[in-house]
């Protein structure tokens, strides 16, 4: 029998079904090496959001927010649990330390973050860190460091052995641990096996860590949800402010990133459909989040690095010291170059420009607009890391404001140097600046429009 073509239409008088897009979600996403300040960003937008979500990476994030004079750090918890009237959501494409998530919830809680457990959300689909995951990730920085002479810089919280794990099918997911114990503890025990096979001095005490994780299965339980369906309500209901948090950063990015000196997640702008389980359609404004300078934490090629005084005055002035590690961050001018290459991917729609005030002291102040190869300018960011370390910057120029910028609050407040400083970066990019920030706290972000 002949069957109608579904998009041919409906016969006189049938309505044709309505393709009702649903809810737009804002994504907050770092464009240079992580540490922007997106926490920031976030948490400016999550006053107003209704469900804030994390959609990959793990507890190698850090994010610090300070409300009312207190300051919380963040790890795996999105930055909008700070808001009582929001939901959290930890999303399937993230990686969950279960005792690193409590612990963080307790920590916080005795700042004054009350009712956390109420207002956060897992997905069942999220994979799981175990302790093991965290030891062989400081196993293998050890052996790169011995057989290639240096490692990746991780943060040794197990993260990229978790990915691992998952890529190649032998993961834990929520959904398992809140399963039949029973066939959970059988698959944990393989999955210790496997990794001592690779890791002979690995020592895992295996019925002490199921029962913790026991323990832990039922603290979680009453957040866990089917994310997936979870989203798929909170889209297509009705009118809701969906706000992604995005952990890490484009150039930490395991796909667009200085390969092999990334992360293990996709951090950019496709995490959030994938590690939510949401439609491109649904996918609204992505700002970008990038500092008035550039930093970067461990190893790995960074062409604008200042090894001077200008790059210790940033690092001291910016307080340059990882949230999760405690490393000092590396800094140099601000690259150009890598914040147009994270636009190409992203499409941002808008950029919020963080701790312009660390750079109220300079005489001058320089921007990497160009790479150039062999004297040429090259027009991409080049993939192969031994190219990235050969580039030659090519810098702007400008006269640096020598005035005290940090208790601006409009636009008109900054110095008009600053202001050219902003503009140029703006055109150069293709993408309006929508805020600056000149300090810490959330009053300190200049919104331009």
């Amino acid at each position: 029998m002949h069957q109608k073509n579904a998009n041919q239409p409906a016969a006189t008088g049938q309505k044709r079904p309505r393709n009702d897009a649903g809810n737009k979600v804002t994504v907050v996403l770092g464009a240079q090496w992580g540490d922007e300040g997106k926490g920031k960003v976030v948490d400016l937008l999550a006053t107003e959001a209704d469900i804030v979500c994390r959609c990959q990476g793990g507890n190698n994030a850090g994010h610090t927010v300070v409300v009312d004079g207190k300051e919380y750090d963040f790890h795996l918890l999105p930055s909008g649990i700070i808001n009582p009237k929001s939901i959290s959501l930890i999303g399937n494409g993230v990686v969950i330390h279960l005792p690193g998530l409590f612990e963080e919830g307790d920590k916080n809680d005795k700042k004054g973050l009350k009712g956390w457990e109420k207002r956060l959300i897992v997905s069942d689909r999220a994979h799981l860190v175990f302790d093991f995951h965290q030891v062989v990730d400081g196993l293998q920085e050890t052996e790169r460091q011995a057989q290639e002479g240096k490692n990746i810089g991780t943060t040794k919280k197990g993260i990229g052995p978790a990915y691992s794990s998952k890529a190649s099918r032998t993961g834990l997911r929520v959904c398992d641990l809140l399963g039949d114990f029973k066939d959970f503890s059988t698959r944990f025990k393989n999955l210790v096996q496997q990794y001592q096979s690779m890791y002979p001095s690995l020592t895992v005490d295996v019925e002490d860590q199921l029962k913790k994780l026991k323990e832990f299965a039922e603290r979680l339980r009453p957040m866990v949800r089917d994310g997936v369906y979870y989203m798929y309500e909170a889209l297509h209901g009705p009118p809701k402010k969906i706000l992604v948090e995005g952990a890490n950063a484009a150039l930490l990015d395991i796909d667009f990133g200085t390969y092999p000196f990334v992360t293990s997640s996709n951090c950019t702008v496709g995490g959030a459909c994938t590690g939510l389980g949401i439609p491109p359609m649904n996918i609204g404004d992505v700002f970008g989040v990038a500092k008035a300078y550039t930093t970067r934490v461990g190893i790995g090629a960074f062409p604008t690095e200042q090894l001077n005084a200008i790059g210790e005055l940033l690092q001291t002035r910016g307080h340059e010291v990882g949230v999760t590690t405690g490393r000092k961050r590396r800094c140099g001018w601000l690259d150009l170059v890598i914040v147009r290459y994270a636009h190409m991917i992203n499409g941002f729609t808008a950029i919020a420009l963080t701790k312009l005030d660390i750079l109220d002291v300079l005489d001058e102040i320089k921007v990497g607009v160009a790479y150039k190869l062999n004297g040429k300018r090259i027009p991409h960011f080049p993939a192969n890391m031994d190219v990235l370390q050969k580039v030659e910057v090519e810098y702007e120029t400008f006269p640096g404001w020598k005035t005290d910028t940090s208790a601006a609050r409009k636009w008109n407040d900054l110095p008009v140097k600053a202001q050219n400083y902003i503009r140029f970066i703006e055109n150069h990019i293709g993408v309006p600046i929508k805020w600056v920030g000149v300090g810490k706290s959330r009053e300190c972000m200049i919104q331009m429009f």
